[in-house]
């Protein structure tokens, strides 16, 4: 079969042998593979000591084969979304203090998906979340870039950041930041969306931010009040440094997406963290029960993938470029993983 192979910080397709599942886990026959900015940095080594062998990490597909008690929680020939993005997803425990407090993403044994720019791939079955017809194959990002945004979104509700509050969303045109203004519409809050240029500032306005503005306006915000809260989508180290200005006093940044690491750190002055009294957190992909959640707001028709690129696997580092020079909005899919 087709996949997609990393060596020495070099992408390419190679022919690998046909994965067989093992216990708890189902072997899937992918139809559609998401391209997230993650992948892209891991191609191509921008995340210093993060080594990969293959990646992709959000999918669609129809379940092919099963490994020893992967029945309790699909079944073949179920149609399935590969979830819980790159960092989740490919196991937890179930028992320690963050699985049972609602994180399985920091679970000590925890292990993420990675590899789904194949033809197949074997999946810890407990992860998949069942698709109905509603909810087509180009939706397949919304298992990374889609649950991302909602887990951020939630955020918002568990810092009582209450809806009719401002919200800046900051790479708004994005392949995540896209999801987020969409989400926060759906969910009553007012929303700023940030990003670069014309084309851009349009997308994000048809998604329905209220307000649209390039980042040199937006940091203007924080000294006419400020935004309640920002969620920071945008992969490179001055969105950060945007939404700290953009916040008011006693505002909730989100951090949702990781630069390179030779953009340096985030860097904030003891003196306006005292002065502003803001809150920081990091918010990283969701749950399964996060994941059903959104498939249903999909099924309704209160989210969708805006999909600015499609190619088959062949294509993949053609794809790759043009993500890296903001040559599309919304999100790329992968449809084709064996040519």
């Amino acid at each position: 079969m087709q996949a997609a192979r990393i060596n020495d910080g070099q992408l390419s397709i190679a022919d690998v042998e046909v994965p067989t599942p093992e216990a708890d886990h189902a072997r899937v026959r992918i139809t559609s593979a998401g391209v997230c900015h993650s992948d892209l940095h891991l191609a191509r080594g921008e995340w210093h000591g993060v080594n990969v062998p293959s990646c992709g990490h959000e999918a669609i597909g129809i379940v092919e084969e099963l490994g020893p008690g992967a029945e309790r929680f699909t079944s073949v020939g179920d149609r399935v979304i590969l979830g819980l993005g790159g960092t989740g997803g490919g196991y937890w425990c179930g028992a320690c203090i963050h699985c049972l407090g609602g994180e399985p993403r920091l679970c000590p044994e925890g292990k993420g998906i990675m590899g789904t720019f194949a033809e197949q791939f074997c999946v810890y079955a407990k992860s998949l979340v069942t698709l109905p017809d509603s909810v087509g194959d180009h939706e397949a990002p919304l298992a990374c870039g889609g649950l991302t945004a909602y887990g951020a979104v939630k955020k918002l509700f568990k810092h009582q950041i209450n809806p009719g509050s401002t919200i800046g969303i900051i790479g708004a045109a994005g392949g995540l930041g896209h999801y987020a203004v969409q989400l926060a519409k759906n969910f009553g809050y007012n929303v700023v969306g940030v990003d670069l240029g014309e084309e851009r500032l349009a997308f994000a306005k048809e998604l329905g931010a209220d307000q649209v503005m390039e980042p040199e306006e937006a940091a203007g915000l924080g000294r006419q009040g400020g935004a309640d809260a920002v969620l920071i989508f945008a992969a490179a180290k001055p969105g950060f440094d945007l939404g700290i200005k953009m916040l008011r006093r006693g505002g909730l940044f989100v951090a949702v997406g990781i630069p390179p690491t030779d953009q340096g750190n985030i860097e904030i002055s003891p003196w306006d963290f005292f002065r502003k009294g803001i809150t920081m957190i990091y918010s990283v992909v969701g749950t399964v029960q996060d994941m059903r959640e959104l498939v249903d707001l999909a099924a309704d028709g209160k989210v969708r993938s805006h999909i600015g690129r499609t190619a088959p696997l062949s294509e993949l580092p053609q794809v790759f470029d043009e993500l890296a020079s903001g040559a599309y909005v919304g999100r790329a899919i992968i449809t084709d993983l064996a040519n």
